[in-house]
């Protein structure tokens, strides 16, 4: 079978409005070059859309005209490479999913360890951002709430008090495995997240020995500016938080 006939045939069984790559298609390394020809006929044509490059979708008519993939699904192609996630959301579109902010971002943060990830999904701006660990479908929960402690001063309209009721509620409702499977990754982030993170863990009374890493790693002679007070949270004295 040619390659373009093994294109076509794939190309066929895809839902309109997935989005697609040369691994979706089967496209072996001598096949690459007659790939990428046949892929720019059927962008010439009609057939599909070029998402961004490497990456198509067939597109989806309605009454209202066509239209595009769904914004999760362009964002897709960023956070994924070869099926494994390797890169997640972070910022305020984060915060505002998570309800510490109502403002919608007209750009939107991409977190990964080993590469900045740049580019464009409909009118919005793709912007990298640091991810302290190499991320797994498995740990972004852990780095999403580690990246509050750390945005935590610059979250849009977030109260501070609002904010160390919603981290200790989240931490309060994880469980013994998760608290270490937290504490292990806040251990890469910088001092001052560390801080914080041991200073709400010992507001929950977790035992000390779960989160003593953090201690010790923490220089003694240092201060971490929150504008959190004893009253917010009972224990930032002891972790030089102020």
């Amino acid at each position: 079978m040619k390659v373009t006939d093994k294109i076509l045939a794939k190309i066929n069984r895809i839902d309109t409005g997935d989005v697609f790559g040369y691994d979706t298609l089967g496209i072996t390394s001598d096949e690459i070059l007659a790939a990428s020809k046949a892929l720019s006929r059927f962008v010439d044509k009609g057939l599909i859309k070029r998402a961004r490059k490497g990456y198509y979708y067939k597109p989806k008519v309605s009454a209202f005209g066509e239209q595009k993939p769904r914004e999760e699904v362009l964002l897709s192609i960023y956070l994924f490479e070869k099926k494994k996630q390797v890169a997640y959301v972070t910022g305020t579109r984060l915060y505002n999913r998570l309800g510490l902010t109502t403002q919608i971002p007209n750009s939107v943060r991409i977190a990964s360890l080993d590469k900045q990830v740049k580019g464009k999904v409909g009118n919005m701006v793709v912007k990298p951002a640091k991810s302290y660990v190499k991320v797994t479908t498995d740990n972004i929960k852990y780095l999403e709430i580690l990246d509050v402690i750390k945005d935590l001063n610059t979250i849009p309209d977030l109260e501070k008090s609002d904010g160390i009721v919603y981290l200790k509620k989240v931490l309060f409702n994880f469980n013994s495995l998760e608290i270490k499977k937290l504490v292990t990754f806040g251990a890469s982030y910088p001092p001052k997240v560390r801080a914080l993170l041991g200073a709400l863990l010992e507001a929950l009374r977790i035992d000390f020995s779960t989160y003593n890493v953090l201690k010790k790693s923490m220089n003694p002679s240092s201060s971490y500016e929150y504008g959190i007070n004893s009253q917010l949270l009972s224990t930032v004295t002891s972790w030089n938080i102020t």
